[in-house]
């Protein structure tokens, strides 16, 4: 089959895979093993051959990705069930002053958004920011903006998340090279994204609680809350041990025996399974609880996992069928000749599928599997592949608009119309996209 042929099944899939998700609301798994059919089957792979590389893509993307996202679920709904995530706003607010409470509802929207859900940790912090806006009179965004900005950038940059931990996995990239690049990325695109535009929009958006968002802040017992540098260390306890495991190669030689330690408790199967029994331990048993209620609350953070285990399983198909097909080569022969970087294309990729379906978990396993086919024909391996990770992240996290779920939950949060929140959360993401991009670019420089 000619390359023009496959080039033309390549773009047909696509835009079926947008079609169907878009336009029928079809669920992203199954639209990813339709199209992954499709695709196959009119590249003329053999039929049992089709079936055969749909299991090898969901097996080998799920040996890893099932273990880290399940983990790192389990790890978060005991943070959120312990009061974790309002012990770090509470702490940094009275440390630093509520003078520099932006600055402070950033700081813990980084580290909270670590082990926890984006949606489930800004329904966890609002009411702080509700709080804050009635005590001091200003708006809404003021305070707001800075914790989104916060959740957003490591939700989309920093590993055990999904989105990175699922793109990392697909490209072959090392955890942490992406654990690295996405805190170099994520905090400068924090602080632009985050206090410095919070401070200019919200003197053009004055923006009060909504009425029929009744929620009242929760007082706490000081003595209810696990402590500050408890919950602090437990988040980056896995974080550490998986950067160990990256610089281990660089600085000891193979063969030696702290490497071999360090590469261990470095996999991110053993840094993560340490953090979460950790968080039974400290924040479950130690706290009272019985073990049945921890395994009830581990049990519970596994629901929301299980849609995106799948959904980046089905990712993994779509491009094992890509490159089984020789679509991929194709693709990424085409690619190759372009005279853009590959940190930019990959960027405008995930940007492109982000605009046009909304899920920017989706959009970062499309755009990986899109992507993959050029990093094995140029070869690129080691830390560029921790930046292409970065660009597809910063790619899917763009122009979020009316077909993003984040859309409507922020506007109903903050009570905003359409119009206003376009101006404020789309804005806010399209910065960090951005900054994202920038940081990765300048690193690439370096790098290469």
């Amino acid at each position: 089959m000619s390359d023009q042929m496959l080039i033309l099944i390549a773009l047909a899939g696509i835009f079926l895979l947008l079609f169907l998700v878009i336009r029928t609301k079809l669920h992203a798994f199954v639209a990813l093993l339709v199209v992954s059919l499709i695709v196959g089957i009119l590249a003329g792979m053999p039929l049992g051959d089709v079936i055969d590389t749909m299991e090898q893509g969901m097996g080998g993307t799920l040996g890893f990705v099932a273990v880290v996202v399940g983990l790192g679920a389990m790890f978060g709904q005991m943070l959120e069930v312990s009061g974790g995530a309002d012990r770090l706003a509470r702490t940094m607010i009275n440390k630093l002053g509520e003078d520099k409470a932006q600055w402070s509802l950033g700081i813990t929207g980084f580290l909270v958004a670590i082990p926890v859900f984006f949606d489930v940790g800004f329904i966890i912090l609002v009411p702080l920011v509700y709080g804050l806006a009635k005590k001091t009179g200003k708006s809404l965004l003021y305070y707001g903006i800075p914790l989104l900005a916060g959740l957003a950038v490591t939700h989309s940059f920093i590993p055990p998340t999904p989105g990175p931990i699922a793109v990392a996995d697909l490209v072959g990239a090392d955890l942490g090279w992406v654990i690295l690049f996405g805190a170099l990325a994520g905090i400068p695109s924090m602080i632009i994204a985050g206090p410095l535009f919070a401070r200019y929009i919200s003197k053009r958006l004055h923006v009060v609680v909504p009425e029929y968002m009744n929620m009242e802040e929760i007082e706490y017992d000081d003595r209810e809350l696990p402590s500050f540098s408890l919950i602090a260390s437990i988040i980056l306890i896995p974080l550490v041990l998986i950067l160990c495991n990256t610089f281990s190669d660089f600085f000891l030689e193979e063969g030696n025996m702290a490497r071999e330690i360090f590469t261990f408790l470095g996999h991110p199967f053993v840094a993560l399974t340490i953090a979460t029994i950790l968080t039974f331990i400290f924040l479950g048993t130690k706290r009272g609880l019985s073990r049945q209620e921890v395994q009830d609350i581990a049990t519970k953070g596994l629901e929301p996992a299980g849609i995106i285990i799948l959904v980046t399983g089905a990712g993994g198909v779509f491009k094992e069928v890509l490159i089984q097909s020789g679509v991929g080569d194709v693709i990424g022969n085409m690619m190759a000749g372009s005279n853009l970087p590959p940190i930019l294309l990959a960027f405008l990729i995930a940007a492109s599928v982000r605009v046009a379906q909304g899920s920017a978990t989706v959009s970062m396993v499309t755009a990986a599997g899109l992507v993959s086919p050029l990093i094995d024909i140029l070869s690129l391996e080691g830390p560029v592949l921790g930046l292409i990770v970065i660009a597809v992240a910063s790619g899917a996290t763009v122009l979020s608009h009316v077909n993003d779920s984040g859309f409507w939950l922020v506007g109903r949060y903050f009570g905003l119309d359409v119009k206003d929140t376009l101006k404020s959360w789309t804005v806010m993401e399209t910065l960090i996209g951005l900054v994202g991009l920038s940081v990765a670019l300048i690193l690439g420089i370096f790098i290469s």
